[in-house]
């Protein structure tokens, strides 16, 4: 099968379609980022990289594109598939919807009627419902809401348009964050009395404070007023975003051992599916924010084994 990937971040769905045990004949990724291109070239090189979503009307007006691998002809697409920015819809961007970042699902309904595949995905955020409808509309599906928590330790609502058949839930894999975290965790992701001071002061006015469980078994999220008081054993992460290794709001931090500390990648990798390290060969940085841009790669997977 022939597949078009837009905004396609560090090719999980190449990852999902290995494990959905889909044959690629080319793969054709539409992506911008330079240290993402760079993850996704590590693990596929044979990935066509096709740039700017915007502009790839030249490839389809020309019909072929050319690497150091062959000439190939850009129809008999069977999948195009994407997860369009999210910014604008996100509660956590800033609600411009169709007018900020976001407008450029418009991009994947152009090339969804242009090349005419088999099969479409659209992966997006959960967001109002009238932006919900307009996608709804345009696509000619209603969209499915899955959480990536039934298939890995991380809680991450996500809704798929689709026009595969048949998709159901997947199954509770009953994976919680003690499945994922590493031992031995170097001192570096732990976070110092300083940082520590610096974020109460910044959120302990609101309430969003950190301190030390007694049985040093908690999971907080630093951006929300209430802790999770659970035990450790049935904790999911929340929802990891592209911010965690910028500074940025919604930052996952563990309690144990007496300390507070960040996810590792590999550890933010596992909450993805994705394979250990797979993100290896950039920046620290640069690994949190394509693996929060990502998607769970044992969803997609699901979705894609329906595919007749």
């Amino acid at each position: 099968m022939n597949i078009l990937s837009l905004f396609d971040g560090i090719s999980c769905g190449r990852v999902a379609l290995d494990r959905a045990g889909i044959k690629v004949d080319h793969y054709y990724a539409s992506e911008i980022d330079k240290y993402a291109i760079q993850v996704s070239q590590k693990n596929y090189p044979d990935i066509f990289q096709l740039g700017d979503v915007t502009k790839l009307s030249k490839f389809i007006s020309l019909g072929v594109v050319s690497d150091d691998f062959g000439t190939y002809e850009l129809k008999n697409i069977g999948l195009i598939m994407g997860g369009s920015p999210c910014q604008s819809f996100s509660n956590a961007g800033n609600r411009a919807g169709f007018n900020g970042k976001s407008g450029l699902f418009y991009e994947f309904v152009r090339l969804v009627k242009e090349l005419q595949p088999k099969y479409f995905l659209l992966e997006n955020v959960k967001m109002k419902q009238e932006w919900q409808d307009i996608i709804s509309e345009e696509l000619g599906v209603k969209p499915i809401l899955i959480n990536s928590l039934l298939v890995s330790g991380q809680n991450r609502q996500r809704l798929y348009w689709t026009n595969i058949p048949n998709i159901t839930q997947p199954e509770d894999k009953e994976i919680y964050l003690t499945d994922i975290l590493q031992d031995n965790v170097d001192e570096k992701y732990y976070l110092t009395e300083s940082n520590i001071k610096t974020i109460n002061r910044n959120f302990g006015s609101k309430g969003k404070t950190l301190n030390l469980d007694k049985d040093n078994s908690l999971i907080e999220k630093i951006t929300y007023p209430s802790r999770i008081n659970k035990k450790f054993g049935k904790i999911k992460s929340p929802t990891l975003v592209a911010a965690m290794g910028m500074g940025g709001g919604n930052v996952p931090v563990i309690i144990r051992n007496g300390k507070i500390r960040k996810f590792t990648e590999i550890e933010c990798e596992r909450l993805q599916t994705l394979p250990d390290n797979y993100t290896d060969g950039v920046c620290s940085t640069q690994r949190y924010k394509a693996i929060g841009n990502g998607w769970t790669v044992d969803v997609i997977a699901h979705i894609l084994s329906f595919i007749n």
